[in-house]
């Protein structure tokens, strides 16, 4: 089963998360496939941008905890995601939880309607945000990520626009995306990959410098006792035991 739709309109090429009976969930099948469907963007001489959105109600819960990708797949995601020589550009209009914001920080532009919430959820299952960090520290607020990144607390839509990790915020996504797809079409293609490589070359010095040590730090911590009793109390719907 296809988990990643794609369609295109004038120079926009959209890619849809459409695995809502997982929460389009990152599985080893979601991640391969859009990475595959980021690949034939890089290469379509028609594709002006790409927006990335979803089905249902949340747009990625984070890791499929069944079926999880391994850590250096989903970095390349990321990286790709941050190389592409095209505008990435997120849809939000749901529910966004831990390696979901990965996603986010790794695109160009953000926006997310009133519907969208955002967590960090990584230490209420016991584990860190590792590879997430990689986007996310360059881009947004250190004390507004600080707290979320401590506390798992959900925020919405205004205070991601605050902390950085969302471009803009509206009632309606779509109303809010309009005027961000307009720009892009109207701007010269080799114009906008010289100018995306220069917004994202700080970006990908913390790639280079610290995703081996992030990716190793992510399996040791999956691969913990800490995290088994915490993906286990999660499947059981019940708190873990460390929860005082």
């Amino acid at each position: 089963m296809t988990v990643v739709r794609t369609g295109h309109e004038r120079g926009v090429t959209t890619l849809t998360l459409d695995s809502p009976a997982t929460r389009n969930a990152l599985s080893a099948a979601l991640v391969g496939e859009l990475a595959d469907a980021l690949t034939r963007c890089g290469k379509d001489g028609d594709v002006r941008a790409v927006v990335l959105t979803h089905t249902g109600n949340t747009f990625c819960a984070g890791a499929d905890l069944r079926d999880p990708p391994p850590p250096e797949a989903f970095v390349g995601l990321l990286r790709q995601i941050v190389e592409l020589p095209r505008p990435v550009v997120a849809r939000v209009a749901g529910h966004v939880r831990a390696g979901g914001l990965g996603l986010l920080g790794a695109c160009d532009i953000a926006v997310a309607g009133e519907a969208a919430s955002f967590a960090f959820t990584e230490v209420r299952i016991g584990v860190a945000p590792a590879v997430i960090s990689l986007p996310l520290l360059p881009r947004t607020d250190p004390r507004a990520l600080a707290r979320y990144y401590l506390t798992g607390e959900r925020f919405d839509a205004p205070e991601a626009v605050r902390t950085g990790l969302v471009t803009a915020a509206g009632d309606d996504v779509d109303a809010v995306l309009a005027p961000v797809l307009d720009g892009l079409r109207r701007s010269a293609p080799e114009a906008l990959a010289e100018t995306k490589a220069l917004l994202t070359a700080k970006v990908l010095e913390t790639f280079d410098r610290d995703a081996a040590d992030l990716t190793a730090l992510s399996a040791r911590l999956f691969s913990s006792a800490q995290a088994r009793e915490g993906m286990t109390a999660f499947l059981e719907r019940r708190d873990p035991a460390w929860v005082v």
